[in-house]
């Protein structure tokens, strides 16, 4: 993979945004195209069961939003085991097809069994994953900071990893930043990272260490002006890459003059 590269490719798709949204916590549908279009994203979640189970907060979702200009990821948000993925996996690429993205194959795969810290099951999603793979899926399955789990996956096929970078919805930033960096210098597939993000430098940090994109829902849409924070978000994406391009100064344990020291006059 060419870390380089002006696009992001995943599943033999290319995008010029790195930055991936969400479409829960919003106040309304509105709120929720305004923020979509000012991140300047192309890539948006949509939670499968939460449309299924037409929650409030999804009515009229995948009407609302004009999917000839973004590409929907369906997730497994709300599966506790493998089995329960794959159904709903299935269920999303249905609803893919129906809002007329009729290749699109593409899941974002999480298995969470535990309601209090909300820590995605390896165990469940390798399973899920190494099936969904079987079925001609684009999978990209959100993970544990774990290196070895990452490098299992891209190794059964997954498109991409998305490790937390703290717990979802926490704001913290990255707290994992140790394990994030080796699992960006041994993947060949791209590293997303997912969950935790608060504020744009949050996002650019994770791209000046390397990442190849970051997905950011509750920081936007919980924000008191979300039109204005995706925007800021994207802008933190941009400049986080362009330093990663860029190549940052080694941090130094002594002072380096940034001014030439030649030529100045010796005191008498």
């Amino acid at each position: 993979m060419n870390k380089s590269s002006s696009s992001l490719q995943i599943g033999g798709k290319f995008f010029q945004s790195r930055l991936l949204t969400g479409t829960g916590k919003y106040q309304n549908i509105q709120e929720m195209n305004e923020s979509i279009e000012s991140s300047e994203c192309q890539i948006v979640t949509v939670a499968v069961r939460r449309i299924q189970a037409l929650e409030n907060s999804h009515k009229g979702l995948l009407e609302a939003i004009n999917w000839k200009k973004v590409w929907m990821l369906p997730n497994t948000a709300g599966c506790k085991n493998a089995e329960e993925a794959i159904r709903i996996a299935r269920m999303g690429r249905e609803l893919a097809k129906l809002s007329g993205q009729q290749d699109n194959n593409f899941i974002k795969l999480e298995v969470i069994p535990d309601q209090k810290y909300l820590l995605p099951d390896p165990f469940g999603t390798l399973e899920a994953a190494e099936q969904l793979i079987k079925e001609d899926f684009v999978v990209l399955p959100y993970i544990n900071a774990d290196p070895l789990l990452a490098k299992r996956l891209e190794e059964i096929g997954c498109a991409s990893v998305m490790p937390l970078g703290s717990a979802i919805g926490s704001a913290q930033g990255i707290l994992n930043e140790s394990n994030i960096k080796i699992i960006i210098e041994n993947s060949k597939v791209p590293v997303i990272v997912d969950a935790g993000i608060g504020v744009p430098s949050h996002a650019a940090y994770a791209m000046e260490i390397g990442a190849d994109a970051v997905l950011i829902n509750s920081a936007i849409a919980l924000a008191k002006d979300p039109k204005l924070m995706a925007e800021a978000m994207s802008k933190g994406v941009q400049a986080g890459r362009s330093a990663f391009l860029a190549g940052r100064l080694e941090k130094r344990s002594k002072a380096s003059a940034s001014s030439p020291m030649g030529g100045i006059s010796k005191p008498i």
